[in-house]
């Protein structure tokens, strides 16, 4: 009779369900209405743009890269947004002008990293420090745009009702769902995921294969940028404002979720759903803190950083077994 034997590149990934399993558990046993639908909802809906950045995040470590300048695109995206939309363009002229203008950074950093041979760790902290300085010459103050018309209709016609008490499945929470599902799809069905796969696991190897490595660092950090630019104006719809000084280390979160979701930070092993658990286990952790009356984010902070270290230690573990394995 065959032993059963669970695949060791799936530990990472089940261990993430068994800890949001858990989080959220321990949530419904201390409080009341934990476990109610508007509370995952909520939950979904304000991590819905953290999701979509931690989508592009994912990517570029699968290919063994890293970005840094999640955050600051996110920045720029809104209040390039919000400027514009105050000088009289229309607001979604100036989503799809944001969302041009994200993808295009986000190639140029892809170039850059891939033509020329650059530590992605300096390219995209370079990009960093250039979109948020760019953020605060556009302007140095938020500018809102509460009762702009087209934010308006975003949030009050484009959502689905779910069940009979008045819940709704948002705008922005759909778009992050939407966007999972199609990256999960590319990841693990198309010619290109699997590029991405082998990039990050072995280059030189995947070099050998006829592979076209740089075309597909290229392409990753383009969909990184387009990521980072569409969780920008995922956010600016959530908070109707755009901000120079939003979204300071939030490539950090993005980064977290991709590793509390199984993410090997060396490349190449990892599912793109991973992404998403990891983002819930990063919200509900703030929400338990919240129902415990404790606004103080940094106890977040602390969690999750020891979330990270522990995963991390992990996926070293897991890495040592698989090498004793093939010797």
């Amino acid at each position: 009779m065959k032993r059963l034997r669970f695949p060791v590149r799936y530990v990472p990934f089940a261990a993430t369900v068994a800890v949001f399993l858990l989080v959220y558990a321990l949530g419904i046993c201390n409080f009341r209405n934990f476990g109610s639908l508007r509370v995952f909802l909520g939950l979904l809906h304000d991590n819905a743009y953290l999701g979509i950045a931690a989508i592009g995040a994912e990517m570029v470590i699968l290919s063994g890269g890293i970005d840094l300048s999640v955050g600051a695109v996110i920045a720029f995206t809104g209040v390039l947004i919000a400027k514009l939309a105050g000088c009289g363009v229309n607001a979604g002229a100036a989503m799809a002008l944001a969302l041009a203008a994200g993808t295009l950074f986000g190639a140029l950093q892809g170039v850059l990293i891939a033509r020329y041979r650059l530590p992605p760790f300096l390219v995209t902290l370079g990009g960093m420090f250039f979109a948020r300085g760019s953020s605060y010459m556009i302007s140095e103050e938020a500018i809102g745009i509460l009762n702009n018309p087209v934010i308006m209709v975003i949030e009050d016609r484009l959502q689905i009702a779910v069940g009979n008490r008045g819940l709704t499945l948002e705008f922005i929470d759909m778009l992050y769902l939407a966007l999972l599902v199609i990256a999960v799809v590319f990841m693990q069905k198309t010619t290109a995921g699997r590029r991405v796969y082998a990039v990050g696991e072995n280059e030189q190897a995947a070099t050998l294969m006829g592979i076209p490595v740089a075309r597909t660092k290229v392409m990753v950090y383009t969909l990184a940028g387009f990521c980072s630019a569409l969780a920008g104006i995922a956010f600016t719809i959530y908070l109707k404002s755009g901000n120079p000084l939003n979204c300071i280390g939030l490539e950090m979160d993005a980064i977290a979720a991709a590793v509390i979701g199984g993410t090997l930070l060396t490349g190449g092993v990892g599912y793109m759903i991973g992404s998403f658990f990891g983002v819930l286990v990063l919200g509900l952790i703030q929400v338990l803190i919240m129902f415990q009356g404790n606004i103080n984010s940094w106890w977040t902070r602390i969690i999750v950083g020891a979330l990270v270290l522990v995963f991390i230690f992990m996926q070293n573990l897991i890495t040592q077994l698989s090498n004793r394995r093939r010797i």
